[in-house]
């Protein structure tokens, strides 16, 4: 059955159906084109984001490996040190770099017994030096380890024998507490002509990288972890999966994807799986971080709730369907108000109706009705209506080739169509203007773009000459900017006490311009922008500033900009560039973009032109202490053979003290007359044993008569002065009075300075009493 429909119905039914069906072809079309970019633009955000805290991570773990590194290239320098010298030397080092890494939780060395003692055969055994905070303070221990065979972490890193990075793990330094640290260790070996003589390691305390992977929030809902070469939990959110492995707490996922494999390898990996506890997607994606020469890499994953990835995807689908049902609202009002407006035309209005149906707008004739009814209000209204139609197909003709500031004029007020059309050349008039907005800020990126690659290149060039790299730097700056003249100056911090900034090279208006410039941080506008490291861009340039030369003489710069070379947060030098015309901001922002490229290329020069001093140093030492090696074998062979005499005259001189103290009395004082020590034969005789007589003064053994002082003061004084005195004494010792002859002897030290006294006495008591009968 075949449904006869009035014009305002047919209007409606097919040009609504055919508005639907474009309507939705369009909007699912564009709507899943929409989804599918966004989740495309959001993982690269989370790539992005992923890779520059993973470079992060692993800068940090080179820096701290790069301490180890030195430290162990230290030692091999010094190992021809004595044993006492360079383990003192390495305790002050030591202790410095724990001053200036406050990150470290404790470092120390491990030599091999075997190597530091040639009577250790063993192939195990080792000598242990650590030093570690406690209470903030730097604590140091050394002792011996694996004298019965070496651990089997210690053993693996000996029989590698190549830089390394430990699995995490937990451990306390703080005696008498129960708080655990979760760290690794960065570890460099000592080698000596392949040989392996020991290690050098830092514990670090992961808790830095777990605070810096908290940070990491690219999106909503983002969780970010750090994952060990076997895949242990070095930092996550969920405190209570540190130290845990992935493959335990998500099994599915690893086995699927073969996480620690990949971790392993050192591969990226990205990939959306689904969580089996609440059914959302996720989107995992990992970056490796491989630290020094180590072959255990890390990685660094991120995970994301996909639906908040799209969130905004949809929230932007639902708001083209709501303004596309409002558009085809008003679509249909408009085609209801046609239809209405045309649906009672008279039988010569049908047949006018008819061509303008077919599109005949040109050359129709108008309809001729002088009735002044509604059919003649009608007729003129639709002749009136063949001159807009005509006109506005003019117009449409002129915006289809192009002319958009053709000149239309409204059929009236509520003219919709040419309303529209007047709208339409408004929007395509912006569209234009920003389609050239467009592609200017496209062409400017793309110059920012082409500028960073190409200084990318330059820095990778003569990156071992400072001097040339700096020319390099600074004319390549100036013609890419098209600047006129241009200055790098650079940070010399090579005496401590005076740092200053120095022009390393200048470029005058295309020539190599050589400027000895000395200029102190805070001074003048290089030093300001150093001090406050912040770009300094100054257009109103004062006349006595600089001038330019060129082809037409001598002009004033219209602009100077000034860019500190930032790195870390450290800066390495300035950057000065003067221009007849005023730099544009991506200008500015493109210099500011590779500065940072630029002074960590400085950093990573001046490190090595240091390195090379350092090495040069070494090279020197070595060559010394091979020549005090030389000399001191010499000596020690020298040593031997007098040892040798020493040992001979040794024997001989105890056989004579052993004679001596089996015929005669002696003792040793002190400077002060304090007896030190008293052979056998003199205690008998005195009838006392040694520990009661040893501490005693000499004064305190003879009888003491004001004549018997005044002489046992002048003997103590002479003997002081090195003086030898033979004196004859009366000694009283309880109810023995005994009469002694005694020679004091002086001993000297190396310099002839007394250092004790020597006194050895016969008793003369029975010849002493005979005589004095005898006088009586």
């Amino acid at each position: 059955m075949k449904l006869k429909l009035n014009i305002n119905s047919k209007l409606l039914l097919y040009i609504i159906t055919i508005s639907l069906i474009i309507y939705a072809t369009a909007i699912g079309y564009i709507s899943i084109n929409s989804k599918i970019s966004a989740y495309n633009d959001a993982t690269k955000i989370a790539d992005k984001h992923l890779h520059e805290y993973a470079s992060k991570i692993e800068t940090k773990f080179n820096e701290q490996m790069a301490v180890v590194r030195t430290l162990s290239q230290a030692f091999a320098t010094y190992k021809l040190l004595p044993e006492d010298e360079w383990k003192e030397l390495f305790s002050n080092m030591y202790e410095n770099i724990f001053n200036n890494n406050p990150d470290f939780y404790a470092i120390w060395d491990s030599w091999e017994l075997s190597f530091i003692d040639s009577a250790w055969n063993k192939p195990h055994g080792r000598y242990i030096k650590t030093y570690w905070r406690e209470n903030n303070e730097i604590k140091n221990i050394s002792y011996l380890k694996s004298l019965d065979g070496d651990p089997e972490t210690y053993a693996v890193t000996k029989a590698a024998g190549i830089e390394s990075i430990w699995e995490p793990y937990f451990d306390v330094f703080d005696e008498g507490k129960t708080i655990q640290i979760f760290m690794t260790s960065l570890i460099s070996p000592l080698l000596e002509n392949g040989r392996f003589m020991g290690l050098v390691g830092i514990d670090i305390d992961i808790k830095m990288f777990h605070n810096l992977v908290n940070e990491i929030k690219p999106f909503k809902n983002t969780t970010a972890y750090l994952l060990s070469y076997e895949g242990v939990f070095a930092g996550h959110p969920n405190e209570k999966l540190i130290g845990q492995n992935f493959i335990d707490i998500y099994p599915d996922i690893a086995k699927k994807y073969e996480i620690v494999d990949n971790i392993k390898n050192g591969e990226y990996l990205s990939f959306k799986e689904k969580d089996k506890k609440n059914g959302e997607f996720y989107y995992h994606t990992f970056a490796p971080i491989i630290v020094g020469q180590t072959v255990t890499p890390w990685s660094l994953c991120i995970k994301v709730p996909v639906k908040i990835i799209m969130q905004e995807a949809n929230k932007n689908f639902i708001i083209s369907i709501i303004i596309g049902l409002i558009g085809l609202l008003i679509l249909t009002i408009i085609i209801w108000i046609i239809a209405r407006s045309i649906s009672k035309p008279l039988i010569k209005t049908t047949k006018l109706l008819k061509y303008l149906s077919k599109g005949k707008i040109e050359n129709t004739e108008k309809l001729i009705i002088t009735t002044k009814d509604e059919i003649g209000e009608m007729s003129k209204s639709l002749n009136t209506l063949i001159d807009g139609l005509n006109n506005t197909a003019n117009f449409a003709k002129q915006i289809g080739q192009g002319n958009l500031d053709a000149e239309f004029q409204l059929l009236g007020e509520e003219d919709v169509l040419g309303n529209s059309l007047l709208e339409m050349r408004k929007n395509l008039k912006h569209a234009e203007e920003e389609e050239e907005k467009r592609k200017t800020e496209a062409e400017k990126q793309n110059w920012i773009t082409q500028g960073v690659a190409k200084f990318g290149d330059i820095l990778r060039q003569n990156n071992n000459n400072l001097d040339l790299l700096s020319f390099n730097i600074i004319s390549n700056l100036i013609n890419y900017l098209n600047a006129n003249q241009g200055a790098i100056y650079m940070l010399n911090d090579k005496d401590k006490n005076d740092i200053y900034f120095e022009v390393k090279s200048a470029i005058a208006y295309g020539r190599k311009k050589i400027i000895d410039s000395k200029i102190i941080i805070g001074e003048g506008l290089v030093g300001r922008c150093a001090f406050e490291k912040m770009t300094i861009f100054i257009t109103d340039v004062p006349d006595n500033y600089s001038k330019i030369t060129s082809g037409l003489g001598e002009a004033n710069p219209r602009c100077v900009l000034f860019v500190p070379l930032l790195f870390n947060d450290e800066v390495f030098g300035v950057i000065e560039l003067l221009s007849f015309t005023k730099f544009e901001d991506y200008q500015i922002s493109f210099v500011e973009k590779v500065n940072e490229n630029i002074a960590s290329t400085i950093s990573s020069v001046k490190i090595n032109e240091k390195t090379a001093e350092l090495l040069e140093q070494s090279q020197k030492q070595s060559e010394e202490l091979h020549s005090q090696e030389e000399e001191m074998r010499q000596n020690i062979e020298e040593m031997h053979a007098t040892q040798e005499e020493f040992t001979n005259r040794e024997i001989v001189l105890k056989g004579m003290v052993n004679a001596i103290n089996s015929v005669s009395l002696i003792a040793e004082y002190d400077l002060d007359g304090v007896l030190i020590k008293i052979n056998d034969k003199f205690c008998k005789l005195l009838g006392l044993p040694e520990e009661k007589l040893v501490g005693k003064n000499h004064g305190s053994l003879i009888e003491t008569d004001k004549k018997s002082i005044k002489n046992h003061s002048e003997l103590w004084n002479d003997l002081r002065n090195g003086i030898k005195k033979k004196i004859k004494e009366n000694f009283t010792i309880g109810n023995k009075n005994l009469w002694l002859s005694q020679e004091f002897v002086p001993v000297l030290d190396d310099s002839g300075t007394p250092i004790k006294v020597i006194c050895i006495a016969f008793d003369i008591t029975d010849k002493t009493n005979v005589s004095n009968q005898l006088d009586e």
